[in-house]
C-alpha cells in the first residue's frame, strides 16, 4: 500500500468484505485538500460509520498516524 487512497480501499474492503464490489472510492484534489468520497449502498454504510461512528473515527486516526503529512477529508454518500 503505498498511497493514502490504497490503505483507504483496504480497510474499507475488509470491513464490507462481501459487499466490498459495491463500495466506490473516489478522490479529488481541494486547496492542498485530498477529499476521499465513499459510495455505498445504505446497509454497507452502516458498517462503514459503525456504532456511534466509531468505526470511520478509527479509519481516520489510522490514516492520520500512517500519512502524517497528508490533508484529508472522507465523505460518505449512500
Amino acid at each position: 500500500m503505498n498511497t493514502i487512497k490504497d490503505t483507504l480501499e483496504y480497510i474499507v474492503k475488509a470491513i464490507v468484505s462481501e459487499e466490498a464490489k459495491d463500495v466506490i472510492i473516489t478522490d479529488s484534489e481541494e486547496n492542498g485538500l485530498t477529499i476521499f468520497e465513499i459510495s455505498a449502498p445504505s446497509e454497507v454504510v452502516g458498517k462503514i460509520i459503525g456504532k456511534e461512528g466509531k468505526i470511520i473515527k478509527s479509519i481516520r486516526t489510522i490514516l492520520n498516524i500512517s500519512y502524517p503529512t497528508t490533508r484529508f477529508l472522507l465523505k460518505i454518500k449512500d
